[in-house]
């Protein structure tokens, strides 16, 4: 297998350049985008590495650490320096996959979709998350069937549809994938079904079942999977009672409903950008009610099998969880990211498509590129400078025209700037204080754990916890034992300390708990966020998780 065959000629310029803009974009993107509530969620998985975690499995510990163990710099952009370089390599195993499933054409009109498309790039290349990883080897495992289902040798030959399929020793490494995929997500158990549906499927390759290189890829899978099961092992099998039941404890009973379908879908239509979006959705169909009516029609020709075959392939890969996701978008709450895996994959579909339109109308397909290019530049330009600046925001100091709304109206605000929160800590005397003679910090609330450990470190190396009815790894990472007799601080946001049932609800864990300080944050000279500081002193008793 060669990940590294270089494009013809007259392509290699703009793939690089593809592959190096994105990059680019993504860099400057990642460097000044306040961090999300998982990303500093997932730092802190890289500060407590296990085997496995709560509601994860443990790859994204290593991607989010990698930037700030090689650089000591806790920051936006460290943490999310192993998505920025994970998602360029993703980007050419999707144009490798392209080409040895279809032609160099396509592999680029693939490449330029699934760079420009915004939800591939914010949830696969710019945000650290279980996706980067997830990405890398469900595209891995396509690359690599396409290598195993459909050798050169088949089909450049006439002859080769009659030939029986001969399962070789690359099978075995569909365990390595497939389990690393699965490391990295749990979305990963979709795409082993979805390998096995495809096998199954055709009858060219039901021999693979029959093959010893199965058994030991199926043993490669279960050893590849030993931090999860062995994590789980210990823990009563948490994880997957999280991810299966515990998530979606307290809700109503989930009951269908084809208008929260139509929203979740049109969601979607959003996320992809609806000149990505629209087109995905009706190849997907187009290909599906295709293949559904050839079932029983042979094909004409060699050509036109070997075509069919490798469409089969991408469907099977690409639809399952497509479908699947799309369809609970109906009677859950589904994050966008959850089906795009399946997007992924049939971006190579629709690049087949748009390789056919720009023969017939260059023009059109060369604006539809660039412009939607264009736009989703200046858009994103213009978000991360309201983000960052405030310049949509009334008041502010950078307001353009005045402004639109208000900071304590504006969503964008629960963006946290970590740093500036580390320097407003500092720079408050008792905080500064209290940090020096406290032995950990708490707050109520999983998501701002790790705001306030990227806020403190390293200028104060200190334990911060969350005490929560849905505490996520917060409830494995800490013995509370060694803390009782020591005193803490609690911290919490504005709303949050407008709720004094929260503070008195750890009343009973300490013997007294009194506010410090509050500590303001701002954006463009405005205020966005409040921090309230409370000295918690003489831990009495263990807080009670719910697991």
């Amino acid at each position: 297998m060669n990940l590294w065959t270089l494009p013809p000629k007259e392509h290699l310029k703009p793939v690089l350049w593809l592959l190096g803009g994105g990059l680019l974009v993504r860099a400057v993107i990642a460097a000044f985008l306040f961090p999300g509530f998982d990303e500093a969620y997932y730092y802190l998985y890289s500060r407590y590495l296990q085997l496995s975690y709560f509601d994860h499995p443990p790859l994204v510990a290593l991607t989010t650490g990698l930037g700030w163990w090689l650089t000591g710099v806790i920051s936006p952009f460290t943490i999310r320096l192993g998505a920025l370089l994970l998602h360029t390599l993703n980007l050419w195993l999707l144009y490798q996959t392209a080409v040895r499933l279809f032609s160099a054409a396509v592999g680029r009109m693939a490449l330029a979709i699934a760079t420009l498309v915004p939800l591939f790039a914010i949830a696969f290349g710019i945000l650290t998350s279980p996706d980067n990883t997830l990405i890398l080897f469900w595209t891995m495992t396509l690359y690599w069937a396409a290598v195993e289902f459909f050798p050169a040798a088949d089909t450049d030959d006439a002859a080769g549809a009659e030939k029986p399929y001969r399962p070789t020793w690359r099978v075995c490494l569909f365990g390595l994938w497939v389990g690393l995929a699965c490391l990295g997500k749990y979305h990963g158990f979709v795409l082993a079904l979805s390998l096995v549906g495809f096998c199954l499927a055709t009858p060219r390759y039901r021999r693979v079942f029959g093959s010893p290189w199965t058994w030991l890829a199926l043993g490669i899978f279960g050893l590849t999977l030993f931090p999860l099961w062995f994590w789980n092992l210990q823990h009563d099998w948490i994880s997957f009672q999280f991810q299966l039941s515990m998530r979606f404890k307290g809700a109503e009973a989930p009951g269908f409903s084809l208008l929260q379908l139509l929203g979740y879908w049109l969601i979607i239509i959003v996320y992809l950008f609806p000149g990505f979006g629209l087109p995905l959705w009706w190849v997907s169909g187009r290909q599906l009610i295709s293949h559904t009516q050839q079932i029983f029609v042979p094909p004409v020709d060699a050509a036109a099998y070997w075509l069919r075959q490798k469409q089969r392939l991408v469907l099977w890969i690409s639809l399952p969880i497509l479908l699947l996701f799309t369809y609970l978008g109906g009677s859950r709450q589904i994050l966008p990211a959850w089906p795009a895996p399946g997007f992924w994959g049939m971006t190579l579909l629709l690049a087949c498509y748009a390789v056919e339109w720009q023969r017939q109308k260059p023009r059109l397909v060369r604006r539809w590129l660039w412009g939607s290019g264009i736009f989703l530049g200046t858009l994103a330009g213009v978000a991360l400078l309201h983000i960052t600046t405030g310049t949509l925001q009334r008041p502010g100091n950078y307001s353009l025209m005045g402004g639109l709304v208000a900071p304590k109206s504006d969503p964008s605000r629960e963006l946290i700037n970590v740093q500036q929160l580390g320097r407003s800590f500092q720079a408050a005397a008792p905080v500064r204080e209290a940090l020096e003679q406290v032995s950990f910090v708490f707050t109520n609330e999983y998501y701002l754990g790790g705001y306030l450990a990227m806020a403190l470190h390293p200028w104060r190396d200190i334990p911060v916890t969350s005490f929560s009815q849905d505490p996520r790894g917060f409830a494995f990472w800490f013995d509370q034992q060694e803390w009782l007799g020591q005193d803490a601080l609690y911290i919490t946001l504005e709303r949050f300390h407008e709720q004094p049932d929260i503070t008195n609800s750890y009343r009973e864990n300490f013997a007294a708990i009194e506010e410090i300080a509050a500590v303001p944050i701002t954006r463009g000279g405005a205020e966005t966020e409040v921090f309230h500081v409370y000295r918690a002193t003489q831990f009495l008793q263990p807080y009670r998780y719910p697991y």
